[in-house]
């Protein structure tokens, strides 16, 4: 599904991203993981084509991401909060977003009753702007609107931060449920190594860069990484 060639990203003389080859197969859950400055937000703003690689490329399904835009429809992302639009409301940026992804506001009212828990009634109906919701709940928007449409490739970044302990089991739960139920490509980057070994399938560690590791899941990883970010 999301093939990675040559790919390296050069800033300032110095080279933050170097991965000569990665493949993520359809419907495999991804994780990434690593220490600050390891790369991990960089990759996936290359997938995204949101900065330009300096060497080599991405593919999501056959198409070159930078040169062509023929993956957008199919493919959904949350970053950070600059995906939001600070002055909708909750209800009016999933609309926003239902509409790009050919969904009116019936779908979208029927869609978000399955997040009722998720919300814990902090965002529908309070008639506030995204801008003025907790760090928590914009991720909360953020996350849910990356999921609109069904799309086959998702792509989330520290999905986990900022988010209560109860919010986070239900959104581990709902991501581990997702390839299940859909067959979609998640991709997942986070600094909690508990909670990307119970969502993900597979694990890459990078580290300055560069692939260190890559794992498939199982009872020894989530050991086998505190080990190895332990030394």
């Amino acid at each position: 599904m999301i093939k990675t060639i040559e790919l390296s990203k050069i800033y300032g003389g110095v080279n933050v991203l170097n991965i000569p080859s990665l493949e993520i197969p359809k419907g495999q859950s991804f994780g990434l993981v690593g220490n600050n400055g390891a790369g991990k937000t960089t990759y996936f703003n290359l997938l995204l084509d949101l900065i330009k690689p300096t060497t080599g490329y991405v593919t999501n399904n056959k198409i070159q991401v930078n040169k062509s835009e023929d993956w957008k429809p199919f493919t959904s992302a949350f970053i950070d909060e600059s995906f939001l639009i600070g002055y909708l409301t909750a209800e009016e940026y999933f609309y926003f977003i239902g509409e790009l992804r050919g969904m009116n506001k019936g779908d979208i009212n029927s869609f978000l009753t399955q997040f009722k828990e998720i919300f814990n009634d902090e965002i529908l109906g309070k008639k506030k702007y995204l801008r003025d919701l907790s760090k928590g709940n914009q991720k909360k928007v953020g996350i849910v609107a990356a999921l609109i449409g069904n799309p086959e490739v998702i792509i989330l970044d520290e999905p986990f931060a900022n988010l209560d302990p109860t919010t986070q089991i239900r959104l581990k739960k709902l991501l581990k449920d997702l390839t299940v139920s859909t067959n979609a490509t998640v991709l997942i980057s986070s600094h909690d190594l508990g909670h990307v070994t119970e969502v993900c399938d597979r694990i890459v560690v990078l580290e300055k860069g560069e692939i260190v590791k890559d794992l498939k899941t199982s009872a020894e990883t989530l050991q086998e990484l505190e080990t190895y970010f332990s030394v």
